[in-house]
């Protein structure tokens, strides 16, 4: 089995994009935990308190997105300078290792993303038990 050097190349934009999405999640949820702390000094309130606590799980868990997804740009380019160096079954094992990794990071993905549909879902049923105690 042989593998070229621009196979692990095809990681590169895929993960930078990843990275950055990644990233911009991160920031978010940084901003509202800010504004929840601000409103919770204030209020004191436990429901705040506890989305606190959600998004500070949330945080938890893109941190880990970050690293395997660092991880996998880290073992590609690696195994691009194995097989450079014609070390091919290093780089095979290497390459699939940055797959694992990337696999690893949309995992926790998806499960950060549940989380986070579970919460709005959450207000908006708030919002309904609202609107329904009114009429």
């Amino acid at each position: 089995m042989t593998l070229h050097i621009e196979t692990p190349a095809l990681l590169f934009s895929a993960t930078s994009l990843i990275l950055l999405a990644y990233t911009n999640r991160f920031l978010t949820i940084a901003q509202i935990i800010r504004s929840l702390k601000k409103h919770y000094d204030e209020m004191h309130s436990k429901t705040t308190l506890l989305q606190i606590h959600n998004l500070n799980l949330r945080l938890s868990l893109i941190r880990y997105m970050q690293l395997f997804g660092v991880l996998c740009l880290f073992l590609s380019v690696f195994a691009m300078l194995l097989l450079f160096l014609e070390q091919q079954m290093v780089g095979i094992y290497l390459f699939g290792s940055s797959l694992l990794c990337l696999l690893i990071s949309l995992g926790i993905s998806f499960w950060e993303i549940s989380i986070s549909v579970t919460a709005l879902r959450l207000h908006l049923s708030d919002l309904m038990n609202d609107e329904q105690a009114k009429n």
